[in-house]
């Protein structure tokens, strides 16, 4: 597969000027910050923006593309934390022959845990990973260590990279995306100042775990070093990590903590791997 034939920069595009017919988006300090970068290899473009809105704490996007070999959108927006509405996530990684992909709006509470959160946010959605599951197929094996962090409607996939993939994977960016404009305008901000706080700390949870375990890293460390990579991570893609809360990933996750006291590194080894998609049309969780 030719990459240069393919962007997701429209994927970008689309969600700017929808989020902006809406509401208002200011941009945030980490944008000028973060914009100018330049990768090690002279040839990766980067882009990153980041704004907030009255009831979006932060929507930023980083893409990555090299037209030789691989394209990289990343890609989330977060509630204020006076509201509990989900996450909305897109990760794509793509190379000349495969597409790895991401999207769901992520719920702020498990959802086998809370099925009240599952019913207020995701029953009417269910229809969304239906509509995409043939063309873009559950992508093999997941631990619960993830699937706790995803929701009923999530799309994980790894194809053949191709155009019609690209096509699919923006149509469904579009229409998740549209939800999300949906769960957020409906939303309404919560007056009880202990919910606000559990709302903060489980997005705080969720930052933490993702600044811990994020696949990218690797990418982002070769391109812009290491100092570069750390500050991408936990100042841009995952900003709040830092401010949200102080609970520090072993807090949250003891189960990794090593005997010296450090972080187990190792990735998917905590819980039962499902092959298939774990949850039934209906969003029940169907695998124990």
């Amino acid at each position: 597969m030719d990459l240069s034939t393919l962007s997701y920069q429209k994927f970008v595009q689309f969600a700017l000027e929808h989020t902006n017919l809406r509401t208002t988006l200011t941009p945030l300090p980490s944008q000028e910050k973060f914009k100018s970068l330049k990768a090690n290899d002279n040839k990766s473009v980067l882009n990153a923006i980041s704004f907030c809105a009255p009831k979006i704490r932060l929507l930023r996007s980083l893409t990555i593309e090299d037209s030789q070999s691989m394209l990289v959108l990343d890609f989330a927006a977060f509630s204020k934390p006076e509201y509990d509405a989900p996450i909305f996530c897109a990760n794509a990684f793509t190379t000349p022959s495969r597409s790895i992909v991401v999207l769901d709006l992520n719920p702020l509470y498990d959802v086998t845990i809370h099925p009240d959160y599952k019913e207020k946010y995701y029953k009417k959605l269910m229809p969304l990973s239906e509509k995409y599951s043939e063309l873009l197929p559950w992508g093999g094996k997941l631990t619960s260590e993830s699937l706790k962090f995803f929701s009923p409607i999530v799309i994980w996939t790894t194809v053949a990279s191709s155009q019609l993939v690209h096509d699919v994977l923006f149509s469904a960016f579009v229409d998740y995306f549209k939800a999300w404009l949906e769960l957020i305008d409906e939303a309404t901000d919560e007056k009880d100042e202990s919910l606000v706080l559990l709302n903060r700390e489980a997005q705080h949870k969720y930052l933490t775990w993702r600044a811990e375990k994020d696949p990218g890293y690797s990418i982002l460390k070769k391109l812009f070093g290491e100092t570069l990579a750390k500050d991408l991570v936990r100042q841009f893609l995952f900003d709040g990590v830092d401010s949200l809360g102080s609970k520090t990933f072993l807090d949250y996750f003891p189960e990794y903590r090593l005997e010296n006291g450090t972080v187990n590194k190792k990735r998917s080894m905590v819980g039962k791997s499902y092959e298939t998609r774990p949850w039934n049309s209906a969003g029940e969780f169907i695998a124990d």
